[in-house]
């Protein structure tokens, strides 16, 4: 079986961490990692992982030297991956059991080295596990082929379904960026020539705002995608405003999930 290596940012995350992690152990694909790197909390985040590596030794924690926010701190766990393949889930999102089996099997039969799937939003106060999920209505539908130019116009990847060949990519960081680092990643996987593709199963949970809520920090990602688009991506302005207006229009519509 291949070795996927599950990467998982954490600051100040006690309260919704547990599920994280459980969500990655109770994977029907048993072959795994979980490397996970502190940024510095202030809470007991630490000492939860701690606990959880001593009871199995998949889990394998890391206190970032300096606090370097989220991106950082995921290029620190990509850079001990030892895994076939790198998986992403943040400390306050879950995967559901099967999704590691299933998204293998689907990029091993599509020959895709870039995959993502469809994914669930839930209440920022749920408090259960991925195995007492129950299918809602709140669905982000994957889109089944993806390349450089649709994305562009719109970040189709959810981060916490994303996953990636290292054999084929490579091991590949996020660009040092404060937000957007995901997006940054994804974009320079396809402007090399491999797309992406989607699986439309839901496989994972987004702890997300009310339905039909648009929050400030979403707001504020204009600000960083135009710089991606501009410095990152170096795209003229009528192409980046293009691009930016698409991606303005992907966060009113998932707002309304």
């Amino acid at each position: 079986m291949p070795l996927v290596s599950v990467v998982m940012p954490v600051y100040n995350s006690a309260a919704t961490l547990g599920a994280a992690v459980r969500s990655v152990l109770t994977q029907t694909h048993t072959d795994l990692e979980l490397l996970v790197t502190d940024d510095q909390s202030s809470d007991n985040s630490m000492d939860l992982l701690r606990a959880f590596a001593e009871q199995d030794d998949r889990v394998l924690p890391e206190r970032a030297s300096e606090q370097g926010g989220a991106g950082r701190a995921r290029n620190l766990a990509i850079e001990r991956a030892r895994g076939d393949y790198i998986a992403f889930l943040d400390s306050d999102d879950m995967w559901l059991p099967q999704k590691t089996q299933k998204q293998l099997a689907f990029a091993a039969e599509d020959d895709a080295p870039l995959t993502f799937t469809s994914y669930y939003k839930m209440d920022a106060d749920y408090a259960g596990e991925s195995t007492d999920w129950v299918p809602n209505n709140r669905v982000v539908r994957a889109r089944g082929h993806v390349d450089y130019r649709a994305m562009l116009v719109r970040d189709h990847v959810g981060a916490l379904t994303a996953m990636y060949d290292r054999n084929v990519l490579g091991k590949r960081l996020m660009p040092e960026m404060r937000k957007r680092q995901d997006y940054a990643l994804w974009l320079s996987i396809m402007r090399d020539g491999a797309d992406a593709r989607g699986l439309a199963e839901p496989l994972a949970v987004y702890r997300a705002q009310q339905a039909g809520s648009l929050s400030s920090n979403k707001l504020s990602l204009v600000q960083y995608n135009w710089t991606l688009y501009r410095e990152h991506e170096r795209l003229s302005v009528p192409r980046a405003t293009r691009a930016l207006a698409g991606a303005v229009w992907q966060s009113l519509r998932n707002s309304r999930i």
